[in-house]
């Protein structure tokens, strides 16, 4: 775990109770002082993840770098709805690349700070699935071989939902989209495809990667702060669940991000220099129907007959998971 868990209780609320807790313990989004790096005014969707995960991980970022910041964004819904011709959402310096090459105009940003001399100033990249998996992959792979000091960001809604939910090569087995149709004998994305990219970015041996959820908030802000601390390339693959492209309730957004990661489907740890060095731990492995039935781009594994074998699939990979990151938390004595 990147930081102690605080135990406490408030009645008849869901909210974070921020109130109850010292200063120094309280999440960045609780302060009146954050930065409000995506301010009002955005065109995201009702329960929209992506917009919720870049404004918890560039408040923290601002908070670790005393706001000493500059982000880098790939085309995408993330750029998309905060910036429509000739407004902005942005509170900090902020270039929009092309789709693919967010990793290299980050990284010729740190170069030209390194060359003035400006080292307190940070840079930080920022990527659906598509830019970074798909698209800016050989930048961001360089990005990783160069071992550039840019903290890289993707925003994963596992499709490429700005221009119409086609798959990415993030989009889960067995998933509908605008290409992928849930018809023929193997609806949906096949098995087999797609990369894991924070496992990629560990092959690199790069100085920090991550995996974190919308979920839990803390362990999100904990992460963008360790990532702060390091110099070099580093990695921060964040789950965004997205209503439209998913299929789900705009009020769900959480919940589903939770299960993802309480069904083992989407491992949350860390790694330093291509080691694991901590898991965020399951008490209680759930099913993945759990996980899938609420997402309608699943439903025709649920139908009148429902598909089984691959629900059997499915649950076979969140267990690898399982194993893979030590994510079943362990009993004390």
């Amino acid at each position: 775990m990147p930081f102690q868990p605080v135990k406490f209780y408030q009645t008849g609320t869901f909210t974070v109770g921020n109130r109850l807790l010292a200063p120094e313990q309280r999440s960045v989004q609780s302060h009146q002082d954050r930065s409000n790096a995506i301010n009002s005014g955005h065109r995201a969707c009702q329960g929209c993840g992506e917009a919720l995960g870049a404004r918890y991980a560039i408040d923290a970022a601002m908070e670790a770098t005393s706001s000493q910041l500059i982000a880098a964004n790939a085309t995408g819904c993330l750029e998309v709805f905060t910036t429509p011709y000739p407004e902005t959402s942005w509170q900090l310096p902020w270039m929009h690349s092309l789709f693919g090459n967010t990793a290299a105009v980050a990284t010729g940003i740190a170069a030209a700070l390194r060359v003035k001399g400006r080292n307190e100033v940070r840079v930080v990249a920022q990527g659906g699935d598509g830019g970074t998996t798909d698209i800016g992959f050989g930048c961001l792979s360089g990005m990783f071989e160069r071992n550039d000091d840019v903290l890289y960001i993707c925003y994963d809604n596992e499709a490429y939902m700005n221009t119409g939910v086609q798959r990415s090569s993030a989009t889960p087995a067995a998933a509908r989209t605008a290409t992928t149709m849930p018809v023929g004998p193997n609806p949906g994305n096949v098995f087999g495809q797609g990369k894991f990219v924070p496992a990629i970015a560990m092959a690199h041996e790069i100085p920090y990667v991550a995996t974190a959820t919308v979920a839990d908030l803390r362990d999100l802000e904990a992460k963008v702060k360790r990532a702060m601390e390091f110099r070099g390339a580093r990695y921060i693959h964040i789950l965004v669940p997205c209503p439209l492209g998913w299929g789900t309730a705009s009020h769900d957004t959480i919940r589903i991000a939770r299960l993802a990661h309480e069904t083992g489907l989407f491992p949350v740890f860390e790694a330093e220099r291509g080691e694991l060095v901590s898991a965020l731990p399951i008490r209680r492995p759930l099913p993945v129907e759990e996980y899938l039935k609420p997402q309608k781009r699943f439903a025709h594994l649920f139908g009148a007959q429902p598909k089984l074998d691959v629900i059997a699939r499915i649950q076979a990979r969140a267990d690898r998971n399982i194993r893979k990151y030590g994510l079943l938390q362990k009993e004390g004595p």
